[in-house]
């Protein structure tokens, strides 16, 4: 995979085959729970702290709205190096912090190794598998509530 650039702007941050990559990423694990995981892009963060500008993200995106509140946003702004990964109510309550602050290391760990497509998808099947075990597919009552396309900002 390609490498994402850190000072690229949006349209040249992932090729399209990288995007189709990430989006089937998120599709597969969305199969596979009723939770949901969006990606967010821009290239700098409002705030001095990532996890704020995350929130704000979070309830633009109205990832509120999900049945189970169990909606993860993965939040990135590339050019300042800052990044966030933020669950709703739902899912938070049943992980806690220090599942969202290993994976944020974790992801830390493949961009400094300039692994960004990998560290992402990494982090989509890592998120998946803790929302399948606490909110499993029901096909009965499941629905995609949210888009899966990776949001680019400013």
């Amino acid at each position: 995979m390609g490498l994402f650039s850190f000072l690229g702007n949006k349209k040249s941050i992932f090729t399209s085959e990288e995007q189709t990559l990430i989006v089937e990423a998120i599709r597969a694990q969305e199969r596979r729970t009723s939770g949901e995981i969006r990606i967010y892009i821009e290239s700098k963060c409002k705030y001095v702290d990532p996890v704020d500008r995350a929130k704000e993200i979070f309830l633009q995106l109205e990832m509120t709205k999900t049945a189970d509140r169990n909606g993860v946003l993965l939040y990135i702004a590339h050019k300042d190096k800052q990044l966030a990964i933020l669950g709703d109510q739902g899912i938070h309550l049943k992980l806690g912090d220090g599942f969202w602050l290993s994976e944020v290391q974790k992801i830390l760990q493949s961009f400094n190794a300039t692994q960004f497509v990998e560290g992402i998808i990494t982090i989509v099947n890592d998120i998946g598998n803790a929302l399948y075990t606490h909110f499993p597919f029901d096909e009965a009552s499941d629905k995609n509530e949210l888009p899966d396309d990776i949001v680019f900002g400013r």
